[in-house]
């Protein structure tokens, strides 16, 4: 049970990283702790992340997209991170959901492993990439 635990953790942290991400960059990491902040930290759910890291992991995004991302397209940095995010969600929704599988200690080290290189693809991008990956997060272009 606690390998499952390990590899549901390490898409979390991930999760909790990204919404962190969003409430500094839109209200300020001085204000942790406020209405403000709590209330972008928590506009996200899961299934707008999978959405965002669907379309950012490709190497062209659908145009309605494009138009608010540095030369229409993430760089490889935000494509990795997005690929690495999609694959993280997909062992969480597998170690929480799927009582048939069998999982070992290797699994989580990988998801860990996956978590930490995922944090360092996002801060590696550049700064108007990641407020672009941001700002498509918390705003639905129309």
């Amino acid at each position: 049970m606690d390998i499952r635990r390990a590899i549901s953790a390490a898409y979390y942290a991930v999760f909790h990283f990204t919404l962190a991400e969003a409430a500094n960059k839109f209200v300020g990491k001085t204000k942790q702790g406020t209405r403000p902040y709590e209330l972008v930290y928590r506009s996200v759910d899961h299934g707008a992340l999978y959405q965002l890291c669907t379309d950012a992991a490709k190497p062209t995004l659908p145009a309605k997209l494009a138009l608010y991302v540095p030369q229409s397209k993430f760089g490889r940095d935000i494509q990795q991170f997005a690929g690495m995010v999609l694959e993280l969600q997909r062992k969480r929704q597998s170690a929480d959901y799927n009582p048939s599988i069998r999982v070992k200690t290797s699994d989580a080290l990988l998801a860990v492993r996956a978590a930490r290189n995922a944090l360092t693809r996002f801060n590696a991008a550049g700064a108007v990439e990641r407020e672009a990956f941001l700002s498509l997060l918390l705003f639905k272009p129309r």
